[in-house]
């Protein structure tokens, strides 16, 4: 039986698409992998185009508000980005909610000409989100033993 992992960031553009994306290839087995943001701003091409390096075609992914999937029920609940763990909202049943916080590609290349210069940011963001959804399943192990810990 696969576990269910939701993503959550604020605009669902992008960190959260890329860790779905990451999660859907490298855990298939395992995870059943979703994505939401507290205010869905449509995906962003750039990151699009940055998982598309990596193989990862998340161009028909839609950006999905958080609300629309209250009904459903998650084992974990991992924000990605500092503003999304503040205003989490309680999932109903067993979810498991974790922070792993990224740094925000579009804030970074805000003001970076041309899109190559963009691209820098997105790419490194990438690579650090999947770096983390390749150690998923201890992650998820070693929260589950802090948590006990306590």
């Amino acid at each position: 039986m696969k576990q269910s992992v939701l993503f959550l960031c604020t605009g669902n553009s992008c960190r959260s698409q890329m860790a779905e994306g990451f999660t859907r290839q490298l855990h298939t087995e395992r995870f059943a992998a979703y994505s939401a943001g507290t205010a869905p701003q449509g995906l962003n091409p750039l990151a699009v185009r940055a998982m598309a390096e990596k193989g990862i075609d998340i161009s028909a992914n839609e950006s999905t508000h958080v609300r629309d999937l209250l009904h459903k029920e998650f084992d974990y609940v991992i924000t990605v980005c500092d503003s999304a763990a503040e205003s989490c909202p309680v999932f109903p049943g067993k979810a498991t909610v974790l922070h792993h916080g990224f740094e925000d590609p579009p804030k970074l290349a805000r003001h970076a000409q041309p899109e190559e210069e963009a691209m820098v940011h997105y790419r490194r963001v990438r690579d650090e989100i999947e770096r983390f959804v390749r150690e998923l399943p201890r992650f998820l192990t070693d929260s589950a033993q802090q948590r006990q810990a306590k």
